[in-house]
């Protein structure tokens, strides 16, 4: 059994920057080792602990797919200030070549035997659309699509140039098994979508609740505004589900600093329904 303490080691085979501030990156790792690759299971939704030497640690969540051999993917943020960015600052000094550790993989997945048979709503604004992009990724491979119902997107960003993943989304919009709707707070010049707050496009695409489960991950605004919209729509608290990721902190639930309650995030979570998160106290 792999021990959840110590780092395997990956190399950065690719770096992509995502947005126009360049703060945001998708970094590509291969496993040093194919026994940590082979090791390595995971499913959409799951996190782990990226780290480099004298930096520190970060917990990330991954944004590639089981179903994309061969590496996986972390959509890093770097922190604003000193205090906090210390390891995400150093992840985006990195250049292709470089080596650090990944542990885990983390805490559970999106339930994808809950989603099975069942229409897939997925909402998600800004920087927090990574772990969306891992499930989008995992539903529509060949050998999953037929698991699942209809499968639509809403994804928002403040400006057009912080849209993450814009070559995937341009694909995404081209098929026919799955209905993109991508919008922005406030368009540019060469900007041709959708403009308009994510809350308000949910309203107006107006997805039924029969048989279907809304996936939402983005900024607290975003989240505290687009929830009354499902309520309306019929949505039960039971087919609302969220990712506390922001909460995550050692991955093994031995520092004590994600607990929400009685709940450890990182081992019960980080995916919860509304149902589970009305339980708990509002610290989250």
């Amino acid at each position: 059994m792999q021990n959840p303490y110590i780092p395997m080691p990956v190399e950065v085979t690719k770096i992509v920057t995502e947005v126009e501030t360049n703060d945001i990156k998708t970094f590509r790792l291969n496993f040093v080792n194919k026994e940590d690759e082979e090791n390595f299971k995971y499913l959409p939704g799951q996190f782990a602990e990226l780290s480099i030497l004298g930096k520190g640690e970060s917990p990330i969540g991954i944004a590639s797919s089981p179903t994309q051999p061969g590496y996986i993917e972390f959509t890093v943020q770097r922190a604003g200030t000193l205090v906090t960015g210390i390891v995400t600052t150093a992840l985006h000094d990195l250049d292709v070549g470089a080596r650090i550790g990944v542990r885990g993989p983390l805490g559970n997945s999106w339930p994808i035997e809950f989603l099975e048979g069942k229409n897939v709503v997925v909402v998600g604004g800004g920087f927090a659309f990574t772990t969306l992009r891992s499930l989008i990724h995992y539903m529509l491979h060949k050998d999953n699509r037929p698991r699942f119902g209809d499968i639509s997107v809403v994804y928002g960003a403040r400006t057009p140039g912080l849209l993450c993943y814009k070559e995937e989304l341009a694909a995404w919009e081209k098929r026919k098994d799955i209905k993109m709707h991508v919008t922005v707070d406030k368009g540019d010049a060469n900007w041709k979508g959708r403009e308009g707050f994510v809350p308000t496009v949910c309203k107006e695409v107006g997805p039924s609740p029969e048989n279907a489960v809304t996936v939402i991950c983005g900024p607290p605004i975003m989240i505290r505004f687009t929830l009354p919209v499902f309520f309306e729509l019929g949505f039960a608290k039971e087919n609302i589900l969220t990712s506390l990721e922001m909460r995550m902190k050692c991955g093994v639930g031995k520092c004590g600093r994600c607990n929400v309650g009685h709940k450890y995030v990182c081992k019960d979570g980080p995916v919860f329904s509304f149902a589970e998160l009305d339980k708990l106290p509002r610290d989250f």
